[in-house]
């Protein structure tokens, strides 16, 4: 029986013949990196290799790197085994890594999203021997709305607010929910503005070459009344802050996934609660997993003991495995240099014009 193309070790997913890690959460010679959220992209390796699109978000956050970009479909030859990168649908740039050996096909998948958000390459089902999967949301009450459907509450919701002169604050981390909130807005209702650590993401991903709906950063120099008649794209770690407050009178909206089952809790005593998530939920996970025709799957973060145990059942040979990912999209941590930004300006004590 051969050995397995890759392994999971306390550094992150190994490739001893390639000599390179996948995802790795403590500082190694060669990464090969799925997305830009910091619980997959960390700050310490010699070498990176991603997607081109995380390229600007990736130095943005991570400083003055060593990093190799491709395409997806695009080839690299590690000691000869084969690296090529397919779409997640997770977030601008996010990819599945497919790594093959002599016959040996592995699927390393970060995260993803089957639904088409707009804005990031849809998600690409991948054949493969042996596929990693999260399981963020594997549990069957996680179903998503469609997302016409959910953009249309959002727009009326945002309507109404501007008609009864209440400002409207919505908020989603600021890789992925944000970017697409705001392609996904009705500018006919009004313009959109985003606190700096947002932004700085939306010009990151500019310098990429991505196109974005027009924004305008709030600064010190904004006009209170003119940024309460449009819709305000601020980061979860803004909430109940005097940046936030010096809006109201507000109807505030949160966007996660976590509100199909735990809305008061995550909420954070939010007006409204909007079911919305970069991760696959329920069907999209299982058809997801399916659809590669792997002879084996292996769940790295989310409910993976009972996700496990449920594909077990239904045909699948699942086995669970221990990662550190997860929690850095869906429970809203921000990256170090984000929170210093972030920090300095809510401790500005000017205030807007």
């Amino acid at each position: 029986m051969a050995k397995p193309l890759l392994e999971f070790t306390d550094r992150g997913i190994y490739c001893e013949q390639g000599r390179f890690y996948i995802d790795p959460w403590k500082p190694v010679d060669d990464a090969v990196i799925t997305h830009a959220h910091a619980d997959h992209a960390y700050w310490g390796h010699k070498n990176y290799l991603a997607h081109h699109l995380s390229r600007e978000v990736m130095l943005y956050r991570l400083g003055d790197i060593n990093l190799q970009t491709i395409d997806y479909g695009e080839t690299v030859v590690k000691n000869g085994v084969h690296i090529s990168l397919y779409p997640a649908g997770h977030v601008i740039g996010s990819a599945q890594i497919r790594i093959e050996y002599k016959g040996q096909v592995w699927v390393v998948s970060g995260d993803y999203k089957t639904e088409d958000d707009g804005i990031s390459t849809p998600f690409e089902p991948v054949k493969c021997h042996h596929f990693i999967s999260e399981c963020t949301f594997g549990m069957p009450v996680y179903t998503w709305k469609p997302q016409a459907q959910l953009f249309n509450d959002i727009n009326n919701w945002w309507r109404v607010n501007r008609e009864n002169g209440i400002a409207t604050i919505i908020v989603g981390y600021s890789l992925g929910k944000a970017q697409r909130i705001l392609q996904n807005l009705d500018l006919d209702i009004g313009k959109v503005y985003t606190h700096g650590v947002i932004e700085n993401t939306n010009e990151a991903l500019r310098r990429n070459g991505v196109l974005l709906n027009p924004t305008e950063r709030i600064t010190q120099a904004s006009v209170k009344e003119e940024v309460r008649k449009g819709i305000i794209l601020a980061p979860p770690s803004a909430v109940g802050t005097p940046w936030m407050r010096k809006f109201g009178p507000y109807s505030f909206g949160y966007c996660s996934g976590w509100m199909a089952l735990r809305g008061a809790k995550r909420r954070r005593a939010a007006d409204r609660g909007f079911i919305m998530s970069d991760h696959a939920d329920w069907d999209g996970l299982v058809s997801a997993i399916d659809a590669t025709g792997c002879e084996c799957v292996y769940l790295t973060h989310g409910y993976t003991a009972s996700f496990t145990r449920y594909l077990n059942e239904i045909g699948f040979n699942a086995r669970e495995v221990h990662t550190l990912y997860g929690g850095e999209e869906e429970d809203a941590t921000i990256t170090e240099k984000e929170e210093k930004e972030e920090t300095a300006e809510l401790t500005d004590r000017k205030e807007m014009v």
